[in-house]
């Protein structure tokens, strides 16, 4: 018997009125949607679906990453490390320096090689130790290459994550491509020199003395940001630096741009020591291998806050306590590639999936009200609702909706009203066998029931692989996909037989319309 249980009924009814009042932000202007978001608690729904690159313009960057550079600087830090080390522990040696993907140490005695091995691998614990007579090599294999990789990358999306978010660019799409590679998208953003400019800087900060001997050992020479062809002395060993920050903000100091800063409680207390110690000696902040000021210390600075200065405009200001913000790259990144796609574009892609969305949705439910009468009414009914309930659900996951995902919307209008063939197609052949309209009718979603359950199935199996190996347009098309896949099962399954089960009750016909 069609029977349908009350709490079955009221989860039908609940799931219909929510789609629609979730779809609702999507039909209203944004300067609406911006004041309900205001005004309205934050269990209402406010949010639209977000448009792709593609929908509504925007900037695409590839960025690639210098992973060769990590491990050259790596071999370099672990050089510096293991120098101070064999001094500490009196072993003797002839050379060590950086070799390609590793460390080359030549010893004095093979009878250190054991102890000067632990020593080389305490420095990086990715090394692989080889002894060889008096020399010893550490040399990164392949999966400690993977590590630095891995690493190197993990830390490049969280910081481009950052600044870009500062800016407040909304929607942005920053995910990893291949190796060495950093795709960010910007739908909305025609101009992205702001942005390339700062994720074209590393943002390292480190504070140095200046050298009051000119150059030498321990000596490096670095230009002047503001004062081109100028450069300054100052000792290679930085005395802080930019990772002991915990907030930097733009502000003003005698009507000039500056930036403020804070410390952590270790770099609080290591600058009031040098500052302390250095008092009227110039001290040299410099970032990305520039010197941005040079001022003399005049006391001790043990607060924990201090202000660079450097002749800033209002915009260097902001973007340098941005980049402080978001922490340094651990390597630069190169944009190897770059597009525009203009909002002209996007709208014209936005018009043709509306009318392709729209011509498939008529002539889907002319072809089905042909086909199954009264019948056909109700699961064009039920496709409407379908319809909702994919942009519900795309709104509320704040997923972005591109060019490929209209046309795996597409595709999941006709997949849904299949459902309802295959079971109006056995209510059919049931009506031919002599049955009774209400047994007809339970021996058609009965017996279509597996048929309909391993065709969407097998399709949410492709759409999920494809979301977890493909990229770009292709995971834009799998969520749009096997999203309508799961409302189509619900709008073709149980708001269809709901239906049917109140037209039944209500008219008690003697033949089925079919």
């Amino acid at each position: 018997m069609m029977y349908i249980p009350l709490w079955k009924r009221v989860l039908v009814v609940v799931a219909v009125i929510l789609s629609f009042a979730y779809c609702l932000p999507n039909f209203v202007s944004s300067d609406t949607r911006d004041a309900w978001e205001k005004t309205m608690p934050d269990w209402m729904p406010t949010k639209s679906v977000s448009l792709g690159l593609d929908l509504q313009g925007g900037s695409h960057l590839l960025l690639q990453a210098d992973i060769a550079g990590v491990v050259k600087q790596r071999t370099e830090d672990i050089v510096s490390s293991a120098r101070g080390e064999l001094r500490k522990e009196n072993i003797p040696y002839q050379s060590i320096a950086p070799v390609e993907n590793g460390v080359k140490l030549v010893l004095e005695s093979e009878d250190d090689a054991s102890a000067a091995g632990k020593i080389l691998r305490r420095s990086d614990e990715n090394l692989v130790i080889e002894a060889e007579g008096v020399v010893v090599q550490g040399v990164f294999d392949e999966k400690g290459l993977k590590h630095i990789a891995d690493q190197t990358m993990g830390q490049s999306i969280e910081i481009v994550s950052r600044r870009v978010n500062e800016t407040g660019t909304k929607e942005p799409i920053i995910q990893r491509q291949g190796d060495d590679r950093i795709l960010v998208q910007l739908p909305g953003m025609d101009n992205p020199e702001r942005i390339k400019q700062l994720l074209g800087k590393t943002a390292k900060l480190t504070f140095h003395l200046v050298s009051m001997t000119g150059e030498g050992a321990g000596v490096r020479t670095l230009p002047m940001h503001n004062e081109p062809g100028q450069t300054l002395p100052i000792n290679r060993r930085p005395l802080l630096t930019g990772d002991m920050l915990t907030n930097a903000q733009p502000t003003f100091q005698d009507g000039a741009p500056i930036v403020s800063f804070k410390l952590n409680a270790l770099g609080a207390r290591k600058f009031c020591d040098v500052t302390r110690e250095n008092v009227e000696k110039p001290f040299a902040v410099v970032l990305d291998g520039e010197i941005i000021t040079a001022p003399r210390i005049n006391e001790a600075i043990c607060g924990g806050s201090a202000v660079i200065s450097g002749s800033f405009s209002v915009q260097e200001a902001s973007d340098l306590a941005l980049l402080l913000r978001a922490g340094a790259l651990p390597t630069t990144l190169t944009i190897v590639e770059e597009r525009t796609v203009g909002p002209s574009l996007g709208s014209d892609s936005v018009e043709a999936g509306k009318i392709a969305t729209l011509v498939a949705f008529l002539l889907i439910i002319t072809y089905m009200m042909v086909s199954y009468n009264l019948f056909g009414v109700f699961a064009s009914v039920a496709l409407f609702v379908n319809m909702a309930l994919i942009i519900a659900l795309l709104s509320m996951l704040q997923a972005t909706l591109t060019l490929p995902g209209i046309a795996g919307i597409v595709l999941t209008m006709g997949m849904a009203v299949d459902a309802n063939v295959l079971i109006f197609e056995r209510i059919r052949e049931e009506i031919r066998a002599g049955r009774s309209i209400l047994s007809a009718m339970d021996t058609g979603y009965e017996k279509a029931m597996a048929s309909i359950i391993d065709a969407n199935l097998t399709t949410l199996i492709a759409g999920i692989i494809l979301y977890a190996v493909g990229t770009g347009p292709i995971k834009g098309f799998s969520v749009t996909l096997s999203i309508g896949i799961v409302t189509s099962m619900f709008s073709a399954i149980m708001l269809t037989r709901l239906m049917l089960v109140v037209w039944l009750r209500a008219r008690k016909p003697k033949s089925l319309p079919i």
